[in-house]
């Protein structure tokens, strides 16, 4: 293992990743980009535990549509564990429903533990 490979397992390990790469010309691979992204930490959160479906759904557009107009990659939407539905989580699914209508949520998955776990849905914006 050379010191690029150690650098590059450091910078996943850490959430961080080398933008100089990126501004140097250095070729990064998609798989690489990918990876980059599901790892980094999400540069903004929407939390709509209370709210009604109703307002679950105006925040989520006004959130998307704002995190895209930033330019944001990756942002997290902390929706609860569903704890007090009856039956399946309302807003966990309401999220879900959402994001396989909005044309640019990508890729998605669940919290780290630390931020939300199962309460918790991270999403890569297109």
């Amino acid at each position: 293992m050379n010191f690029g490979d150690i650098l590059d397992k450091w910078e996943i390990n850490n959430e961080v990743y080398d933008k100089d790469a990126e501004s140097t010309g250095k070729q990064i691979s998609a798989q690489d980009k990918r990876r980059r992204l599901k790892n980094k930490r999400p540069e903004a959160e929407l939390d709509i535990h209370g709210q009604t479906r109703d307002e679950a759904e105006r925040s989520l557009e006004k959130f998307f549509a704002e995190s895209r107009e930033k330019g944001f990659e990756k942002i997290l939407i902390i929706h609860g564990k569903g704890n007090h539905s009856e039956g399946e989580p309302v807003l966990k699914r309401l999220v879900m429903d959402f994001l396989e209508r909005c044309p640019f949520a990508g890729e998605s998955g669940k919290g780290k533990s630390s931020a939300g776990g199962e309460g918790a849905t991270w999403v890569l914006l297109k």
